[in-house]
């Protein structure tokens, strides 16, 4: 979650809770047996439906939905530009040595397999299937959370039957009505508050990451193959800014030709670099690059 969520939650919360305050009675709201009665339930009813390890895995990725960031587009194809020019430079097993830097385990085990020399279709295969596998288990998890918005207004009535069951057997006792009449309406509160303020957020934050990842994943399989494929980096260029958004694409060849620049400065001898710009461009890096090693 970035900053500037943080900060509009913080301020909803707040004056979500102010509302509550505004009645001038804010202790009103709060009903231990209400709570219990919707918690306990809810809690039962997941651990009836899942096993332990995936409502700890669950929430290990809602946590990991909020605190850690996402890597651009942009990024990524900054990072598959370099790696393009640098198979074309330093030969396609100087990868090997990128490993370490790449932006996520995905593009990492695809820079495995461009290494180990694996073919277009083995690249396509290994790689979707990864992404389907990815979207499995995070389906689960987002499912996890629907459930939980769904089952929490039900023991919020649950827990009005039972304040109302205990209202009826005291209604000739004033002290039991008043004892029994805020469990049926705050139990009902709770369980609202809990399926729309928390759960139902939740599932959609892991079904918002998962998007987000899967499209940055579909980005960096098309990139891989492209430099297994050897294509003119130019070309891929192209190609990689079609995933991006119209503002985000502005200034991508300007990248490509200072990447081109950083390796043939690298070289002690003149580099041939029409596989990796346009003709134009390729001519100007080469006369530079002949005129910096003379």
């Amino acid at each position: 979650m970035n900053r500037k969520n943080l900060i509009g939650v913080i301020l909803s919360l707040l004056l979500f809770v102010g509302s509550f305050l505004l009645t001038g009675a804010a202790s009103a709201y709060w009903n231990l047996a209400a709570f219990l009665v919707v918690v306990s339930g809810l809690c039962a009813a997941m651990l009836v439906s899942y096993p332990t390890a995936h409502i700890r895995n669950a929430f290990k990725v809602a946590k990991n939905a909020y605190t850690n960031g996402h890597v651009t587009p942009g990024e990524i194809v900054n990072t598959l530009l370099d790696l393009s020019v640098k198979s074309k430079v330093d030969g396609l097993l100087s990868l090997e040595r990128s490993e370490a830097r790449a932006t996520s385990s995905f593009l990492k085990n695809g820079l495995i397999l461009l290494v180990d020399n694996y073919k277009e279709e083995e690249i396509r295969e290994t790689l979707n299937t990864e992404m389907a596998f990815f979207t499995l288990r995070r389906q689960q998890s987002e499912r996890f959370f629907q459930t939980m918005a769904k089952m929490a207004p039900a023991f919020g009535v649950a827990g009005s039957v039972i304040g109302l069951i205990g209202l009826l057997m005291g209604i000739n006792d004033t002290a039991v009505i008043l004892k029994n009449i805020p469990v049926a309406f705050i139990s009902t509160l709770y369980g609202l508050v809990l399926s729309n303020l928390v759960f139902s957020p939740i599932a959609e934050n892991i079904n918002y990451s998962t998007r987000v990842e899967l499209l940055n994943q579909k980005l960096v399989l098309e990139g891989i193959v492209a430099i297994s494929k050897e294509q003119n980096s130019y070309k891929l260029e192209r190609k990689l800014a079609s995933f991006l958004s119209p503002s985000e694409r502005e200034g991508k060849t300007e990248t490509l030709r200072r990447i081109t620049r950083k390796y043939v400065e690298k070289r002690s001898s003149p580099l041939d670099v029409e596989d990796l710009v346009t003709p134009d461009e390729a001519r100007e890096e080469n006369d530079a690059a002949v005129s910096r090693v003379a």
